[in-house]
């Protein structure tokens, strides 16, 4: 999962990513309108978290830009976004909510449910209904970060997960590595150049050789249907 967080409290805005960062997501975070207009035609992210207020104008702006941008480039107009403000009128709910954002919640809150929330979204989007992920035998719970195969629990590291859910989501989309890597590093994340493919020989090696295949000089996906 990577995030955007625009935000211009540092405490919110850091307690935010380090919890986050705690369950696996990647996450960058930005202050003001601009920084994260030019971060989101930059690098594709999973969600949005984004303020109302900001020091360089109102959260609103950033999302009706957002939803106006072309598609079939950066930023990518369908990418949900989540409004966390403390401004909690109706009114401020509804014309958020029609001006385009997928979800709205009033400070202070929950990291654990604003993640419950975003998780929600993107079953959603992925048109999916139920919580887990089911690849034939193997079961992929997001909430709680387990994966099973044939009943049994498989240990994976973070970013281990962080593959083996983006194929999982895009299947049987091929996704590239770039495509990978931008999904699960931020920008202080440091990254060596074969990283994904090490992450891919050991979910192989805990999985079996049929969850991911392999396009050559493409990328890496995982079949619609269990072999």
């Amino acid at each position: 999962m990577r995030a955007l967080v625009v935000e211009d409290d540092e405490g919110i805005a850091e307690g935010l990513a380090l919890h986050l960062g705690r369950l696996g997501w990647a996450v960058d975070t930005v202050t003001t309108l601009a920084e994260g207009w030019a971060a989101l035609r930059t690098e594709p992210v999973d969600i949005v978290l984004l303020d109302l207020g900001l020091p360089d104008g109102e959260g609103g702006e950033l999302l009706a830009r957002l939803r106006a941008a072309p598609a079939g480039h950066l930023p990518d107009p369908q990418t949900p976004a989540l409004i966390m403000t403390a401004r909690d009128e109706v009114a401020s709910r509804i014309q958020t909510l029609d001006g385009g954002a997928d979800d709205y919640l009033t400070k202070p809150f929950d990291p654990d449910e604003l993640a419950a929330r975003v998780r929600a979204l993107r079953r959603r989007a992925s048109g999916r209904a139920q919580p887990q992920l089911v690849h034939g035998d193997l079961v992929v719970d997001p909430a709680a970060r387990t994966v099973h195969r044939s009943g049994q629990a498989v240990a994976l590291s973070a970013r281990e997960f962080g593959v083996l859910l983006a194929l999982l989501e895009a299947r049987p989309r091929v996704l590239s590595r770039a495509q990978l890597e931008a999904r699960l590093y931020s920008w202080d994340d440091a990254l060596e150049s074969n990283a994904i493919e090490v992450h891919v020989h050991h979910l192989r090696r805990k999985l079996g050789e049929d969850v991911i295949r392999t396009v050559r000089g493409v990328g890496y996906f995982t079949p619609a249907d269990a072999a």
